[in-house]
Order: C-alpha cells, then sequence, then structure tokens
C-alpha cells in the first residue's frame, strides 16, 4: 500500500433473499471535491462489502461512507452489480453517494477485460446504474433513476516503479433516462491492480451539463486502504 500513497501525487455491481457473507472487504480512503486524506473537510473513508455471486451472475456490493468529524456513518447502500458494470439498486433506500456511483461499477467482474496483458489497449464498456443518487456530500436520496453510462478505456501500460500496477484513463458520459433528463461527462484515471483486481486509485471528475455555475464540477477521488484479499 505504500506505493499507493506514492502514486497519488503523480495522479493530477437482491432480490428479497438474505445478504450472504462478505467474502471481501475494502477500506478506501476518499476525497469529494479535495484530494483523498485521513483528515480534512469533504474526506473520509468508504467501507465496501462484496458477497456473491447470486444466481443471475451479480454480486451484491455493501458502501458505508464515514465523513470526516462526523459522529456516526451514513446509511449503508447495497446493491447489485453484474459483470458488466450495471448496478441495481433494489433495496431501501436504492441508493448511491457520488463516492459510491464511481466505484461500484469499477468492481464488476468484467469491467476491465479488455486490458491487454501489457496494460496497453483500449474498449469500451457501456451500463446502466439504477439508483437514487444522494446529492454532495449531504442530503437525502429523492426518486431512482436509470442512468445509461458509456465509457472509453485506454490502457497506458504499466507505472514506472509501481510494480504490476497500470494507469488506465476512461472519458464517458452519463445520461438520466427520466425526470429532469440530466447529463454529466466524467473524465477518470485509474490504478488499477491486476493482481488484487481492483482499483487501487481512482480520480474522476464529472461535468454536469449544462454548466450551472462553478460548482458544476463534482471530483472523487478514492485510494484503496486495506483488502481483506491482500498479504501485505
Amino acid at each position: 500500500m505504500k506505493t499507493i500513497g506514492l502514486l497519488l501525487a503523480a495522479l493530477v455491481g437482491l432480490s428479497g433473499q438474505a445478504p450472504a457473507p462478505a467474502v471481501r472487504h475494502l477500506v478506501y480512503e476518499f476525497g469529494y471535491n479535495t484530494k483523498a486524506a485521513s483528515a480534512g473537510h469533504g474526506t473520509g473513508t468508504t467501507t465496501i462489502d462484496i458477497s456473491g455471486p447470486v444466481a443471475d451472475g451479480g454480486v451484491m456490493v455493501s458502501g458505508t461512507d464515514f465523513w470526516w468529524n462526523t459522529v456516526r456513518p451514513r446509511a449503508t447502500n447495497t446493491c447489485e452489480v453484474y459483470p458488466n458494470g450495471n448496478v441495481s439498486c433494489s433495496q431501501t433506500p436504492y441508493a448511491l453517494s457520488p463516492i459510491q456511483l464511481t466505484l461500484f461499477p469499477l468492481l464488476a467482474h468484467n469491467f476491465f477485460k479488455g486490458l491487454s496483458a501489457n496494460g496497453k489497449s483500449s474498449w469500451q464498456r457501456s451500463y446502466h446504474v439504477k439508483a437514487a443518487i444522494v446529492p454532495g456530500a449531504s442530503g437525502f436520496a429523492g426518486q431512482p433513476y436509470t442512468w445509461n453510462c458509456n465509457y472509453s478505456l485506454h490502457g497506458q501500460g504499466p507505472i514506472a516503479n509501481a510494480g504490476a500496477l497500470i494507469l488506465v484513463t476512461a472519458q464517458g458520459t452519463l445520461d438520466q433516462q427520466s425526470g429532469r433528463y440530466l447529463k454529466a461527462t466524467s473524465k477518470q484515471r485509474i490504478v488499477w491492480d491486476p493482481v488484487l483486481k481492483v482499483p487501487a486509485i481512482v480520480n474522476d471528475v464529472r461535468t454536469h451539463i449544462p454548466m450551472r455555475s462553478v460548482y458544476s464540477n463534482d471530483s472523487i477521488e478514492l485510494k484503496l486502504m486495506k483488502d481483506s484479499k491482500s498479504k501485505t
């Protein structure tokens, strides 16, 4: 995990069934409109528990955000993540936080399947997210909507002096299918760990269209701190 810390400076997927026990536990440090850090306004940790697979091939992913300087964590959001990146939140509050909106699709089994062995390849990924998106760092989730997401991803190859870690860049769009028919663009820089098969660092900048003000950008930064499958 020491390598991940050094890389941050360089980086500008149930029905009514009872959930299965978690088979993997991840902890990410996050920054919302700021850099990921252990303390400070807009920072915190999100804990991820992955269980499954379930009968239709997806896995259940539960995420709990704990914002810095708050007394208790926010409500846990549990959604099914399908192999291609589809996310369906069918359990109350049917919600995703801005942090989870970035991270959950990247945990899909086949999301990085297009990445070649040498880390240099390009591929497309289209998926949908069915959820109520919690606005910003506070507030309550509203009505669930479907968002169609389309991304072009490009493997940039192994990162110098970072072992097996690979840099992937992505550009995409998010289109709300009803309601106010909101749109956003997204630019991501992802440090992918091909050994653990999870993103180690993510930087995601979403720009709302049309731009309303200087606050039309949401930036998310994530840094993997703990992984129950890691031997280090």
